[in-house]
């Protein structure tokens, strides 16, 4: 630790410091525009000057290690100050020169009320100006669907240049020119291709980029702010919902360090028209092959008088992947209660079972934890697509010091390189060996990590290749005291939570797959699951918030609530519970999922135990008590993980591993609707099928 002293003040900091970052541990504030905490330094604004005793001048205290400040004549600690009149002058002169080419837009810009230069104008702006020269005109660029652009306003601090290339690792902006005539550019004026794009708008301190789809519509004044936590994929980012009366304006993320940093994907952001467009806001019922609208006693009495006489093996549940914990708790205690044991949450067919312990189907390195290993094996998964945010995670890791990394499964770009292995379980088997030159990086790891994706998991052979992971992961020591690198990368939002309550097969239950075909059962509940194709022949009670799939396929509807219109319960793929708050309501007659349910169960005469989500709670914390438990990730038994799993019967087949996720932009009902998310998919698609051709 190096001491410096701070207007006055005597920290101790490591001699690593900027002292822009000493200054702020001494409780000092230093404006800035081109520095921030996640980036690389680049020095640009000159904003942050402060005065070094003992300088010429004025330093930037963004890009002056604290280890480079000498001492005094005598030993004395550096010494820096940080409101004296020479640093104000110099503060002054540097905003007077940023505002030399700044339109004076304010009132109609998109960014006001949130905008870094227009606070700082207002405690280091003058009111004349010495320069007389006619503004600048720069013409504003397209570079996507997501991000405007209003290059007029731009002060060239680099910030998304920086970001694209290091966090995103798509480098689509850079700039072309000098002095005044330097721009920001995609260069050809394309749109970006990162999943990750929309947050250079966030990163923007003035109003030269700001996200295009809420452009015009709201001001952040007007908004009430929700915490809540996303839905769009299993790393469950920390997110904030803005809404406006009873509609959801923009999505914006929160700080977690442990799982999303300050980032979130496109698709988080950008998907909320999605959550007005295409709605159920009314229960209907089939009647001569189409659809009518009906009143919730109507509906209800329709599945009541279809339930008649059905035995408990003829009827089955299955969850989709934005459920709540507690609605899928409360269908599990319905079916419980007619006999069934048909009920699964793994709409994708899926060989993961809480029967192989919990620690077999978490990611249990934890997403943090992708920073201490020195070698990673990724099967049947493409991060980019299926968790964005984790693989920006793993880009963190490998440009913090390159490591080998490599892949089995469809060869894709990642943003950072990696060793194609092969296609499918014949190079798992190599490795599993030992006759893969791979091999040697993982034998040296101290941390090998083992990511296993649902490309992997979803298919008839699953277990099989669970099995076969189990045993690479013996093989190299993935799994050790102090050290679990068996992780395991979900794509959906709900998989870990019904997980964790058991909502699986029972004994002699049917899995999803096999409710779904013909003659399986009567009656089948389709809790929002629109990505499995029911076949003719059952009756389907479909309970969810979109005209999706699993909609159409219905012959009653129960419209329920969106993850912005409920409280409920997540659980993220490294098993980290997290709640979604209320942000809206509901609109129409639709209701909260698990008070359907409960009102459904009455007509029913099979009435749960429960008549608040209080209540509910109570009853689901005192069976799963882990879960009552937020934002913590409650520790996975993994000491015989790696027998159980080894001693899984099964052959792996010869077929290459399958992209889980074939576009980015449409996995779910919520997407699907968003005319924003479509444009997205549009302008991504030739540029998959060029990826896919080369």
């Amino acid at each position: 630790m190096t001491k410096i002293v701070v207007d006055g003040i005597e920290v101790d900091v490591p001699p690593e410091y900027t002292l822009l970052q000493a200054c702020e541990l001494a409780g000092a504030e230093i404006p800035r525009f081109c520095f921030h905490e996640r980036l690389s330094i680049a020095g640009n604004c000159r904003m942050c000057l402060v005065e070094l005793k003992g300088a010429p001048k004025p330093v930037a205290s963004c890009a002056w290690g604290v280890r480079d400040c000498r001492p005094g004549p005598n030993g004395e600690p550096p010494t820096v100050i940080t409101k004296s009149p020479m640093v104000r002058k110099a503060r002054e002169g540097v905003m007077e020169f940023l505002l030399i080419n700044h339109p004076l837009d304010c009132p109609i810009c998109d960014q006001g009320g949130e905008c870094d230069l227009q606070d700082q104008a207002m405690a280091y702006g003058a009111d004349t100006t010495r320069f007389h020269e006619n503004k600048r005109a720069v013409h504003d660029k397209y570079i996507g669907p997501l991000v405007k652009t209003s290059m007029n306003r731009c002060i060239h601090c680099t910030r998304c240049i920086r970001f694209v290339a290091e966090v995103a690792g798509v480098p689509d902006l850079g700039a072309t020119g000098r002095g005044e005539d330097m721009e920001i550019t995609t260069y050809l004026e394309h749109a970006m291709g990162s999943e990750l794009q929309a947050n250079v708008a966030d990163l923007c301190p003035v109003g030269a980029l700001t996200h295009k789809p809420q452009a015009f519509n709201v001001r952040p004044w007007e908004l009430s702010k929700t915490p809540s936590v996303d839905v769009m994929d299993a790393v469950g980012s920390s997110i904030r919902v803005d809404a406006r009366g009873k509609e959801v304006m923009r999505v914006l993320p929160r700080v977690n360090e442990a799982v999303n940093e300050e980032w979130i994907s496109d698709k988080t952001r950008q998907h909320v028209d999605g959550l007005r467009l295409q709605r159920l806001d009314r229960p209907f019922i089939r009647e001569n092959g189409r659809l009518r609208p009906a009143s919730w006693n109507e509906a209800f009495g329709v599945v009541a008088a279809r339930l008649t006489g059905v035995p408990g093996d003829r009827i089955g549940a299955v969850a989709g992947d934005l459920a709540a914990v507690e609605e899928m708790f409360a269908l599990k205690l319905l079916m419980e209660s007619l006999g069934s044991a048909n009920i699964d949450c793994r709409q994708d067919g899926s060989a993961l079972s809480p029967a192989h312990g919990r620690a077999s189907y978490l990611f249990n390195p934890g997403i943090v934890g992708i920073e201490d290993a020195d070698a990673i094996l990724i099967v049947g998964a493409n991060p980019r697509l299926e968790a964005s945010i984790l693989n920006a995670r793993i880009r963190k890791r490998w440009r913090t010091a390159p490591l080998p990394i490599g892949l089995i499964g469809p060869q894709v770009d990642l943003t950072y390189p990696y060793e194609h292995l092969g296609a499918g379980p014949d190079t798992l088997g190599e490795l599993v060996a030992g006759r893969h030159g791979f091999n040697k990086a993982l034998d040296k790891a101290a941390k090998p990590l083992v990511i296993v994706g649902a490309g992997a998991t979803a298919r008839p052979d699953g277990v099989a290749i669970l099995a076969a992971v189990a045993k690479l992961a013996s093989a190299i020591g993935a799994v050790k005291s102090g050290w679990n690198g068996l992780g395991v990368l979900h794509t959906a939002a709900s998989r870990v939570g019904g997980l964790d309550i058991g909502f699986v097969p029972g004994e002699g239950g049917l899995a999803a797959s096999a409710m779904a075909a013909a003659g399986a059962l009567d009656v089948l509940f389709n809790l929002g699951a629109d990505e499995i194709e029911v076949a003719p022949g059952a009756f389907v009670i479909y309970q969810g918030t979109h005209g999706d799939r699993g909609a159409h396929r219905a012959d009653v509807i129960l419209p329920g609530a969106a993850y912005t219109e409920k409280s409920g319960t997540y659980v993220n793929t490294e098993g980290r519970v997290q709640m979604a708050n209320r942000a809206v309501f509901p609109p129409g007659d639709a209701r909260e999922d698990w008070a359907i349910l409960r009102a459904l169960s009455d007509v029913l005469g099979k009435r749960l135990p429960f008549d608040s989500l209080a209540a509910l709670r109570r009853e689901l914390y005192g069976r799963h008590p882990h879960l009552a438990r937020l934002d913590e990730v409650a520790p996975a038994e993994s000491e015989n993980l790696l027998s159980g799993l080894t001693g899984l019967a099964g052959e792996a087949g010869r077929e290459p591993f399958a992209a889980a996720v074939r576009d980015f932009y449409l996995t779910n009902p919520i997407a699907r609707a968003s005319r924003v998310m479509a444009e997205c998919s549009a302008l991504a698609r030739p540029a998959a099928v060029l990826q896919a051709a080369e």
